[in-house]
């Protein structure tokens, strides 16, 4: 996924207006599962808000994007600042976790070039299944349940295996874990 994207926004970026359509209709289906996975089902009709929100703000700060960096931390990035926004705004008093999944991915502390490896090269260091099922449940959208069903795995083994899988590439590329 991060490639494809990555490709799309770097043809926009050249003038490609075909691909900036098409990124932005990926970057839609990629954001509404994760600000419906964020919100209380209360608050779930405001998630089309906030993708438009956040796809104003990639379109507004699209040139700020820095080439060589992986897109979907970019991305990430906003979508997670406009939901916090979101919450100001309407005075929710929720928790947002400061350093989601994906920041595993995006990590540069140390000038590493593994840091700069995108999403699929680093999920290619795990085992199949619990890359598939990171992949569908952290950048596809599925639910924990979705995953299941698509695997025939229980959902509590689908968690198990997602936990080992993060924590593994935690430990792997200096993310932090904290159990």
């Amino acid at each position: 996924m991060e490639a494809r994207l990555r490709a799309l926004m770097l043809k926009a970026l050249d003038g490609d207006g075909g691909a900036y359509r098409t990124l932005l209709e990926e970057l839609r289906r990629y954001l509404r599962p994760y600000f419906l996975r964020r919100l209380t089902p209360g608050l779930a009709a405001n998630s089309d808000d906030l993708v438009q929100d956040t796809l104003m703000a990639i379109h507004t700060r699209r040139l700020t994007y820095d080439r060589t960096q992986p897109l979907t931390a970019w991305v990430h990035a906003i979508a997670r600042y406009k939901l916090i926004d979101h919450f100001r705004r309407s005075k929710v008093r929720a928790t947002v976790p400061l350093e989601d999944d994906a920041a595993l991915f995006a990590r540069d502390e140390a000038g590493d070039a593994s840091a700069r490896m995108d999403v699929e090269a680093v999920l290619a260091t795990l085992p199949a299944r619990p890359a598939e099922l990171i992949r569908q449940t952290r950048l596809e959208g599925a639910s924990i349940a979705e995953a299941a069903a698509r695997t025939g795995m229980s959902e509590s083994a689908v968690k198990v295996s997602i936990h080992r899988g993060l924590r593994s590439l935690a430990d792997r590329f200096g993310g932090r874990s904290d159990e």
